[in-house]
């Protein structure tokens, strides 16, 4: 049974719900030649790779591309949606800890419709989360209890995630930077409507009962680089689902962060940004709004 904390180190993603499923397809997947998406952006004097992160994997996956390698040793600044250690992921676990959890006198089971009471039921049961910890949560958190449980039984864990391997592999000169703090990112997981939650987490119970077979084209989409089927797999449910959601989690954080590269644009250097997939793609993803801005932006 997960806690908290092991909860929340397992999630980093504001497309989670459709990403969590995505991780379970990955253990069948295996060891391909990996080709993920990737966009280098230019101005006279400096460079931005922006590279689109899953991020939970299970280890042995071969993902990396060779111009991220390079990238990443000549790289003065490093960015990520949040700071990569300990201490953020203790933070945010307790801080979801406490925005999370309902109060006494609430039951998640009790505020679901009892079509999905009983579905959570048998998503429990099938991916072996305790129902006890479930019923005391929020729905956003119950969302990422799953997910992280999704995780574990495809074998996935953070430490093999594109996060922290890259961290890893960049070098230590490498400035170290992020676009949120973890009250700001548990303040946008916890901002949502209760009808809207609820929402979102009647999709993932759905998807993660009976749609896995759905989530190999999610997987497949990110290591080709298909930018449609990224957009049609990830985006487009969250997009459809629930507006208000997908406006908060990736319309207004992609704006947000525009104004954060423009800046270090401004600037002279070269800069390695990884944040999830989905806040790459499409119009109003990074890539079309740096180009919309005047910088020269290559990529698939």
């Amino acid at each position: 049974m997960p806690g908290l904390p092991e909860v929340i180190r397992l999630f980093r993603s504001p497309v989670f719900r459709t990403l969590a499923g995505a991780l379970v397809a990955l253990a069948v997947v295996g060891a391909a030649a990996a080709r993920p998406p990737l966009w280098v952006v230019r101005d006279r004097d400096s460079q931005v790779v922006l590279f689109g992160s899953i991020h939970v994997l299970p280890p042995g996956l071969d993902w990396t591309p060779p111009a991220l390698v390079r990238a990443l040793k000549a790289a003065d600044d490093l960015w990520f949606e949040l700071p990569i250690d300990a201490q953020t992921e203790a933070e945010t676990a307790s801080l979801a800890s406490w925005a999370g959890v309902l109060a006494p006198d609430q039951s998640l089971f009790k505020l679901l419709p009892a079509d999905d009471a009983a579905r959570l039921s048998r998503v429990a049961a099938l991916y072996d989360v305790s129902p006890a910890l479930l019923d005391r949560l929020q729905p956003w958190l119950a969302e990422i209890a799953l997910a992280g449980a999704a995780y574990r039984k495809a074998g996935a864990q953070a430490a093999s995630g594109v996060e922290k391997t890259i961290a890893a592999l960049a070098t230590p000169h490498a400035a170290r930077r992020a676009f949120e703090t973890s009250s700001e990112q548990i303040a946008l997981l916890s901002g949502g409507l209760p009808a809207e939650q609820l929402a979102s987490l009647h999709e993932t119970l759905v998807e993660l009962e009976d749609q896995p077979d759905a989530f190999m084209a999610l997987v497949r989409a990110w290591m080709d680089g298909d930018l449609a089927a990224l957009d049609r797999e990830a985006l487009d449910p969250v997009r459809k689902t629930s507006p208000s959601l997908f406006r908060r989690m990736v319309t207004e954080r992609n704006a947000r962060w525009t104004q954060v590269l423009d800046a270090r644009l401004k600037g002279h250097g070269r800069t390695v940004v990884v944040v999830g997939v989905g806040h790459l793609i499409g119009p109003d993803g990074l890539p079309a709004r740096l180009r919309a801005l005047g910088y020269s932006v290559t990529g698939p």
